[in-house]
């Protein structure tokens, strides 16, 4: 017996409909995970973001009788930039990144190699950013693509996804935050991971073509860690294709394309293969489920694209494990990376898109069966129904067949699941299905699955 969400859920209270109240945003928090050597008390930990990100209570609070906090230190970092992305790329670029004054908690200009780079750890909770935001256009809306037929090489895949691969920069007064982000549409719509920008005051992205952004915060969600952005005035922008992550297999090659160490190694290529699919994962006693890589990711990687062979996104990366300084001497850990699937990130997204927050991953309400039918097809039959969900309330039972979501024939679970995906919560999905020889429109509205 399969459950169409996969997951395990536990009923929502009450049966009218109603659109779930759009909360504010929750404030954005490090995203974190520990490995505990079972010999040792040590925890081995890292944060897989940009090098020190600033704590909260290091940013100068804003008095409204003071002046407007300087860009000074943004515009030296614009032109440190400006100059690493055009022709000159020698020696003397290097320095002048690494020359610049380092500052507590934000961007030094580059990594100074005194320490290995894997153990720079500074975990602090973020505050919510006050980056501008951008009108929400409930139109735009993802969807996970099937896997193409042929397979890439190595160099099509990075000259199909590196155009589209940007370098998110959020400043913080005088310092900035440095990651990653992929462009979705052509007029700039980016994702990248939500502690990226978290303390931000604005954002300015960088294409691996040297042409940059302004661009404004559609909405996030620290829990998934997820973030939307819209770049400021674009068009004609390369774009990434969303593929399916259920369609992944334990072996299967992938790739990485980001930002390690900041600037300096902007639009490095890792490859490894996925290591484990559906990996839960806790942090800050938050489980989330992941895709395990042995792609190489390093500090400024985060928000980046885990690609298939097909050139398609499967992943959004958000964090790696290694070891901390304080336990250098120990076994190193290494190809331990993590990447939120293509397959719940897309619901996130289009949650904020639609609204300009996430309110949950959203549940018919049924379990099924995949059941053979008299004419040799198999279609998922309803096996029981959850209390207080929308399928109980639109009157479905137990041995209705699915036949289709929203007008296309469902002859799977899975089939079920990637219809229940294109939707969000407080929207309703179409189910036909067939009873006792008669054939039946229904429609179901989908309440948010409350996740352990």
């Amino acid at each position: 017996m399969q459950d169409e969400n996969r997951e395990e859920q536990t009923p929502v209270p009450g049966t009218e409909p109603a659109a779930p109240p759009v909360q504010p945003p929750a404030e954005p928090e490090e995203v974190v995970s520990w490995y505990v050597r079972p010999d040792r008390a040590r925890e081995v930990q890292d944060c897989y973001v940009q090098p020190r990100p600033m704590p909260a209570a290091a940013i100068p609070k804003a008095e409204p009788e003071k002046k407007p906090h300087s860009r000074r230190g943004l515009w030296i970092f614009l032109i440190v930039l400006a100059v690493l992305v055009g022709t000159v790329l020698g020696v003397a670029v290097v320095t002048a990144l690494r020359s610049g004054e380092p500052s507590d908690g934000g961007y030094d200009g580059g990594y100074d190699g005194g320490e290995d780079a894997s153990s720079i750890v500074d975990i602090f909770g973020g505050d919510i950013p006050t980056i501008p935001r951008a009108d929400i256009d409930p139109s735009v809306r993802f969807y996970c693509q099937d896997a193409a037929e042929e397979k890439l090489t190595i160099q099509q895949v990075y000259a199909a996804v590196n155009p589209a691969t940007v370098l998110v920069v959020a400043e913080m007064g005088e310092k900035a935050s440095i990651g990653t982000g992929v462009i979705l549409t052509e007029d700039g719509y980016i994702v990248t991971n939500a502690h990226v920008i978290a303390d931000g005051q604005s954002v300015l992205v960088v294409l691996a073509d040297a042409r940059r952004y302004e661009a404004e915060l559609v909405g996030f969600d620290s829990a998934e860690d997820l973030a939307v952005l819209k770049a400021v005035d674009a068009e004609d922008l390369p774009t990434a294709v969303l593929g399916d992550s259920d369609e992944c297999w334990v072996g299967d090659t992938v790739y990485a394309i980001g930002n390690p160490l900041g600037v300096e190694l902007r639009g490095t290529l890792t490859q490894g293969i996925i290591s484990a699919i559906d990996r839960r994962v806790t942090m800050d006693g938050k489980a989330m489920t992941m895709l395990q890589t042995t792609a190489a990711l390093n500090n400024g990687n985060s928000g980046g694209p885990l690609i298939n062979e097909y050139g398609q996104v499967i992943g959004i990366n958000t964090m790696k494990m290694s070891n901390s300084i304080a336990d250098a001497e120990a076994a190193t850990v290494e190809g331990l990376g993590f990447a939120v699937p293509t397959g719940r990130a897309v619901t996130v997204i289009n949650d904020i898109l639609a609204t300009g927050a996430f309110h949950g991953i959203p549940s018919i309400g049924v379990y099924v069966m995949e059941t053979e039918q008299p004419d040799g097809t198999y279609r998922p039959v309803i096996d029981s129904v959850t209390e207080n969900f929308g399928a109980e309330a639109a009157g479905l039972l137990p041995g209705d067949v699915i036949l289709s979501a929203d007008g296309t024939a469902v002859y799977s679970n899975y089939d079920l699941l990637r219809a229940r995906r294109a939707h969000i919560v407080g929207e309703t999905i179409t189910l036909t299905v067939q009873r006792d020889g008669q054939t039946l429109d229904v429609e179901v509205y989908l309440y948010p699955v409350i996740e352990e």
